[in-house]
């Protein structure tokens, strides 16, 4: 029996045309599967979730009025930010930390993972892009919330926030021109990751749709109290409305992903 729902929709104006998304905003597990192995510890790090995005994700969502949706369990159990088949949806070993309770791992029990938690979670993002698009009558922007560490294999990382993207230019131009405008914060173009990932909830949603949208990444130290979610969420929110106003963001283009030829199976 399911008792333990896998994602949390945040409701707010659909007729707005804006969408945020949390794909690893908790770090949780449902109760059958313990601690997977892992020390208590495990779970505070960024290997579990991405640090302050949910307070984050929820204070924008009340501020601006938008809808959201947010998964509810850790990436440790199955990463709701990879394609179906890639290898590292079920991590073995995260950032140095084995994970027992993934490995072995029968086919059968991926499969229930995939059942249970992934394609849930994607089915309500579907369900939310188009709703919004059904209520504003227009393409949906969709801005996707992660945070990452400030140091990676001891090497400190000098930006403050980042904008991933793929090949489609229109929101991350925008967002990258807003944040770049403001003289305390350094931010990274497609910075600390690529974000052109072949399967990720942006290619399933959004690139193979033609819907602008982007994926913002704030350093996890800069937003780990409630302090730092606050001062944050007052600086992205101008940002996102001041996006959200701009109709050239509501409009249906496909571009080519740098992935290569799009996958055409279902979304899921």
């Amino acid at each position: 029996m399911q008792d333990f729902c896998p994602f949390e929709v945040i409701s707010g104006r659909n007729d707005l045309g804006l969408v945020l998304l949390g794909d690893h905003a908790s770090n949780r597990l449902p109760a059958q599967y313990g601690d997977l192995g892992l020390p208590a510890s495990a779970f505070n790090r960024h290997i579990a979730y991405d640090i302050g995005i949910e307070p984050l994700l929820r204070s924008l969502a009340a501020t601006l009025n938008a809808p959201a949706v947010m998964s509810c369990f850790s990436r440790l159990l199955i990463d709701p930010n990879r394609g179906a088949d890639d290898p590292t949806l079920i991590m073995k070993i995260s950032d140095g930390a084995i994970i027992p309770g993934n490995h072995p791992l029968a086919p059968e029990e991926a499969a229930r993972r995939v059942d249970l938690y992934y394609r849930p979670y994607h089915d309500a993002v579907a369900a939310l892009i188009k709703a919004v698009d059904q209520e504003s009558g227009r393409a949906p922007l969709v801005l996707s919330l992660h945070s990452f560490t400030p140091t990676w294999k001891g090497t400190a990382r000098p930006w403050h926030a980042g904008v991933l993207w793929d090949s489609d230019p229109r929101a991350p131009t925008a967002l990258l021109q807003a944040l770049k405008a403001q003289s305390d914060i350094v931010t990274g173009d497609n910075e600390p990751y690529d974000g052109a990932l072949k399967g990720d909830t942006m290619y399933k949603h959004c690139m193979r749709a033609g819907i602008p949208h982007a994926l913002l990444e704030v350093r996890q130290d800069l937003i780990g109290d409630e302090a730092g979610v606050e001062a944050w969420s007052r600086r992205l929110a101008p940002i996102f409305e001041q996006m959200n106003a701009d109709a050239t963001l509501h409009e249906y283009k496909i571009y080519p992903s740098r992935t290569g030829p799009y996958d055409t199976s279902p979304t899921i």
